[in-house]
């Protein structure tokens, strides 16, 4: 479905005569709960906002406007729905997708960069004056970046409130609001009711499609939400096969691993979740307001906002790879928890088996990585008692000490050690709100990089979902088992095919080659 803003329409106009109203409103009418996250039904009879599949007898067409964002339905004057639950939904596949302002900025948002550094912070990391910020937001999602984070933050809020005995003060601030009474005011604004009540009609009818939080001897529980069909089982076994000695523990449905959050360290435990398509997320953290961006990473790393279906749709048109999507429905690409600890990771892994790079960077991470509770604020204790207990070492660390440590070709040693120095220095950033090719132009300039690691980083961090790696050969070795060309050039021609999903055919290629 292509993103449009908002229709704008007089009132004697038909609405159904706009293409991309009339398919909005299709989905609409058939509760296609695929849609639900990827716009939003604005219903002005009723001055309320709802998910596409509301049970909801639907309304006229004349009544409803079609929004982007439900921040953009918020400056619209219109409440969530207390039925269908708007915000209790995956996210929109859209801002991983898309690599414009938008969603550039949307992916920081989540990450709560309004919440630490306010709007002129979130617009220094996107490169523009917070003036054109606004403007452009407004224009393309219907509210300005303040409105988008306190959509964000309402949305957490009722989240936890419903689903949670956390006190009340613990969930504002866990929100990201800054005191209780803005807590109190836009939780009435947004819903029409008090935080108490919203509590109160949760434990009424709890939804169990929600994400779920509960705060139990300082460890924050969540149930994240997936997009159907979901891989889970493809991802923790990615997650094992990497996981570092020390920093990490994983099984085929488990993985727990130390973190550095902005306001200090974590130890989060994922697993696959008992009943629909999801993860169940425990995690001890330095501060609640680290929730908001722990919450957004995990997404990102389990890749829960992908459109399975249209992705699994696209490919199995190529008879090749049919069979692949058949058996593993819902593929997903890993993203990244730390970006700058995935450059390490894909530095380090250049040209070296899985089993040598995992080996590798348990070294330095034993070497190098501190240990919780020594970085000059409190580190939380693991989740389990042998539970990882370590942090993985810093750009700066690595940059300082990394050459004593590493081992291999002394070229390869000096990339890392220089890229690291890079990154510490802040004349490298690799972060997800970069513009992809500004970032593969700015790895490719620097020395010992070259184009597989820019487009793996490319894949991994900034979610571009059209990369299809041919120079990697466990890829060709994979397009070889399942019929397809495994020379660089002909994998190149046949996987035109795939656009705009090609980093999803990858991943069904490097199956296939570790099968």
């Amino acid at each position: 479905m292509t993103p449009t803003a908002a229709p704008v329409r007089p009132r004697d106009a038909d609405p159904l005569g706009d293409p991309a109203f009339a398919e909005r409103y299709r989905a609409m009418l058939a509760r296609d709960a695929r849609f639900d996250g990827q716009f939003i039904t604005g219903v002005h009879s009723t001055g309320i906002y709802c998910r596409p599949s509301c049970p909801a007898v639907p309304p006229k067409p004349a009544n409803v406007t079609f929004y982007r964002t439900a921040a953009a339905a918020h400056e619209a004057g219109l409440r969530a729905c207390k039925r269908c639950l708007p915000d209790a939904v995956p996210g929109s596949p859209e801002w991983d997708l898309d690599d414009d302002l938008a969603a550039r900025a949307m992916r920081l948002i989540a990450d709560g960069v309004v919440e630490r550094d306010g709007v002129p912070g979130l617009a220094a990391r996107l490169g523009y004056t917070p003036r054109h910020l606004t403007r452009v937001l407004s224009a393309e999602l219907g509210a300005g970046p303040l409105a988008l984070a306190r959509a964000h933050r309402a949305q957490t809020a009722r989240t936890l409130l419903v689903s949670t005995a956390m006190p009340v003060a613990d969930v504002a601030f866990a929100s990201g609001f800054g005191s209780i009474r803005q807590f109190n005011d836009t939780i009435r604004a947004v819903y029409e009711r008090s935080p108490l009540e919203l509590r109160a009609a949760g434990a009424r009818a709890a939804d169990a499609t929600t994400a779920v939080a509960a705060a139990d001897a300082g460890v924050v529980r969540l149930h994240l939400p997936a997009r159907p069909p979901f891989d889970a089982a493809g991802v923790f076994a990615w997650l094992a096969a990497r996981a570092v000695d020390g920093v990490e523990v994983a099984g085929p449905d488990r993985f727990e691993r130390t973190l550095a959050l902005p306001s200090g360290p974590a130890s989060v435990r994922l697993h696959a979740a008992a009943r629909g398509a999801g993860v169940e997320v425990e995690a001890r953290l330095t501060a609640l307001a680290d929730l908001a961006p722990l919450v957004a990473r995990v997404r990102r790393l389990f890749d829960l906002d992908a459109d399975a279906v249209a992705i699994d749709e696209a490919l199995s048109a190529d008879p090749a790879l049919a069979p692949s999507v058949a058996a593993v429905p819902g593929i997903r690409m890993p993203g990244a928890l730390d970006a700058h600890e995935l450059v390490v990771r894909a530095l380090v892994g250049q040209q070296v088996s899985v089993a040598s790079a995992r080996t590798a960077l348990g070294r330095l991470a034993a070497a190098l990585g501190e240990p919780l509770g020594t970085t000059g604020r409190p580190g939380p204790a693991p989740i389990d008692a042998d539970g990882p207990r370590r942090l993985f070492p810093t750009p700066a660390a690595i940059a300082a000490e990394g050459a004593s440590v590493l081992r291999g070709p002394a070229a390869r040693i000096r990339t890392i050690v220089d890229v690291c120095a890079r990154l510490a220095s802040g004349d490298l950033v690799v972060a997800p709100e970069r513009e992809r090719h500004e970032l593969r132009a700015d790895l490719l300039a620097v020395p010992g990089i070259g184009p597989w690691t820019a487009g793996y980083l490319a894949m991994r961090v900034t979610r571009e979902p059209d990369e299809l790696l041919v120079s990697d050969l466990a890829l060709r070795n994979g397009a070889a088992r399942l019929g397809l060309p495994a020379d660089q050039r002909g994998l190149a021609e046949r996987g035109a095919a795939w656009a705009p999903w090609r980093s999803y055919a990858s991943m069904h290629l490097w199956r296939a080659a570790s099968a």
